[in-house]
């Protein structure tokens, strides 16, 4: 890209508006992004512009060159493709929208400049996935990026530079929404954060606007995109969830009937590490112990019935009942059978030996909960395979 002279700017069309203020600012461009926040602010607008809070500028933060070419084709169209496929409460969906939210595309290493008087004044929300690296610590990030001459290599350290910049300018506090698979991830980064700070030796005020002021939220996002579009757009199962922890002083990036808003976060987590988590990796204990197929697929497995069963009966006989005693039956099961839905999509092509990569780690942490679960809840229950799968 050409440096300080590439447009950042998406065209300008009737239903496009070319905004300078974007309220919600994203770091990542990945294909999980465009058909999960983006494809929820875009369509929250369609539905009720009063919905969504603005559209948003995206910033890639790697020299990824897939991700470059990404940028590249929303700089020059603004729209993208979003195929929805796979099955919904028993029915087949296949079906396509085009997303719209994304009106300005930056790089973090080229607009730097643009990107601080962006958080300055313009934004209200920060959503992010950056992927396993992206809350890495890195000792030639220094105190000396708080003067912006260069791009802070990590995304901790962006973010120091960015808020201290909010703060000297007097801006408001801001929402900062994490989507990293990481459990607290609001809290995580937000102490990331403020350790950079401390470390750059911040002064006490900016400290606290850190901690106190800005509003770190946790949040659990679960979608499969199996899939990329090229340059850009993505394939993604019909199942969405962001189930954001609430917060006081919030402000998210839209109304969205697949957003929930929960005082119970850990509910969200322990329905998907204990149905979806434990389902995935139970197949896969079928699977090696039988010696499958090695190109056998999550669908494949459902269909066999030797791995079906087994699969059913630890639901039934091993897990549920754990949740009755917390008095989610109806929850549990209506989650249940979305699993279901999802692991019989068709279209999706999701390898056992994919899933069975760190295997023994896996069991541990996804079978020992419910275990641990059912003795604290004194719960009698046969778990007799689940701990076979661990012995």
């Amino acid at each position: 890209m050409q440096s300080g002279k590439a447009k950042t700017t998406i065209p300008n069309d009737a239903n496009h508006p070319n905004t300078m203020s974007n309220p919600i600012l994203q770091f990542g461009t990945s294909r999980f992004l465009q058909a999960h926040v983006d494809f929820f602010v875009a369509e929250a607008a369609q539905r009720e512009p009063s919905k969504a809070l603005g559209k948003i500028t995206v910033v890639q933060t790697t020299a990824s060159a897939e991700s470059r070419a990404r940028l590249d084709a929303l700089r020059a169209t603004g729209r993208y493709p979003v195929r929805i496929r796979g099955r919904r409460h028993g029915e087949t969906v296949d079906t396509t929208v085009e997303c719209n939210a994304i009106t300005e595309a930056l790089h973090a290493d080229d607009d730097w400049t643009l990107l601080r008087e962006r958080v300055a004044h313009d934004v209200q929300t920060i959503v992010s996935n950056t992927a396993d690296t992206g809350y890495a610590l890195f000792d030639d990030d220094t105190a000396d990026l708080f003067e912006g001459r260069r791009t802070p290599r990590g995304f901790a350290a962006k973010l120091a530079v960015l808020l201290h910049e909010r703060h000297r300018a007097g801006g408001a506090p801001i929402t900062l929404l994490p989507c990293e698979l990481i459990s607290n991830n609001g809290d995580t980064l937000r102490d990331l954060v403020t350790q950079v700070a401390r470390g750059w030796n911040a002064d006490d005020a900016f400290i606290d606007y850190l901690t106190q002021r800005c509003v770190w939220v946790n949040s659990l996002v679960d979608r499969i995109v199996s899939e990329a579009i090229q340059p850009v757009g993505a394939i993604a199962e019909p199942y969405a969830l962001w189930a954001i922890e609430r917060r006081a002083g919030m402000t998210l990036p839209c109304e969205h009937d697949d957003i929930v808003v929960t005082d119970d976060l850990a509910h969200f987590e322990r329905l998907k590490l204990l149905l979806l988590n434990l389902g995935h990796t139970m197949l896969v204990e079928s699977w090696l112990r039988q010696n499958g197929a090695p190109d056998m697929t999550v669908l494949d497995a459902m269909r066999t019935a030797s791995h079906r069963d087994a699969l059913e009966a630890v639901w039934q006989d091993e897990v549920l009942p754990v949740f009755d005693a917390l008095g989610q039956h109806d929850t549990a099961r209506a989650y249940l059978a979305d699993v279901r839905d999802r692991f019989e999509n068709p279209f999706l092509v999701h390898r056992l030996a994919d899933i069975a990569r760190n295997h023994e780690e896996k069991k541990e942490r996804r079978f020992r909960p419910v275990i641990d679960l059912a003795q604290q809840l004194n719960v009698r229950v046969d778990q007799s395979r689940l701990l076979a799968a661990l012995a």
